[in-house]
């Protein structure tokens, strides 16, 4: 059974500053994707005018996130 967990947004306006040690775009070309030295994941949105803008940010990890990869359904 496939469960639907659905994402926390635990910021404001602004995402928190983190060192980028890793970036990776969806194939929508409507997401990217961080990974941080300070072992965050951060999600941005990313409009067709090319603004990005912050949506959500995933703790957890104890090291850096060097390597960001997409999975298949």
């Amino acid at each position: 059974m496939k469960v639907s967990v659905p994402a926390v947004a635990v910021w404001g306006k602004t995402a928190p500053s983190h060192s980028i040690t890793a970036i990776m775009v969806t194939d929508d070309q409507q997401t990217i994707v961080t990974g941080s030295q300070e072992g965050q994941i951060c999600l941005w949105d990313l409009s067709s005018q090319l603004k990005i803008s912050s949506r959500e940010i995933l703790f957890g990890h104890t090291a850096s996130v060097t390597c960001l990869a997409k999975a298949r359904e």
